[in-house]
C-alpha cells in the first residue's frame, strides 16, 4: 500500500540554475553542506534537465516557509561570491513551495 504524506507545514525552496559544469558546480554547492543544516534545510533533491544537462533544479525542504524565505535571502548573497559567479551561466529568482502532499509509491 503506498504510503501517502500530507505535509502539513513543509515547504520547499525551488532553484532553478544553469551552470558552465555540473561536476564543478556540485563540488561547490557541497561546501555548504553545513550551511543549509545550520539555517533549516531538512532534506534536499538534486534534479537534472535531461534535454540540457547544464540545467540543475535543487529543491530544499524545510519545516515552515519563514525558514524557505530567510535561505532564499542567503542564497541571492551566495550567488554574489566569485565562487558562484564561476560556476552560473544564469538562475531563475527562488519559489517558494508549500508541500500539500508527498506520496511515495
Amino acid at each position: 500500500m503506498p504510503a501517502t504524506t500530507h505535509a502539513d507545514g513543509m515547504t520547499t525552496l525551488h532553484i532553478d540554475n544553469t551552470v558552465h559544469d555540473y561536476d564543478s558546480w556540485k563540488a561547490a554547492f557541497d561546501r555548504y553542506e553545513a550551511f543549509r543544516k545550520e539555517r533549516g534545510v531538512r532534506s534536499y533533491r538534486i534534479a537534472r534537465d535531461a534535454a540540457d544537462p547544464r540545467r540543475v533544479l535543487v529543491d530544499l525542504d524545510f519545516d515552515d516557509a519563514g525558514a524557505a524565505a530567510e535561505f532564499g535571502a542567503a542564497l541571492r548573497r551566495i550567488w554574489a561570491t566569485p565562487l558562484s559567479q564561476q560556476q552560473l551561466i544564469s538562475h531563475r529568482d527562488p519559489v517558494v513551495l508549500d508541500v500539500v502532499v508527498h506520496q511515495t509509491l
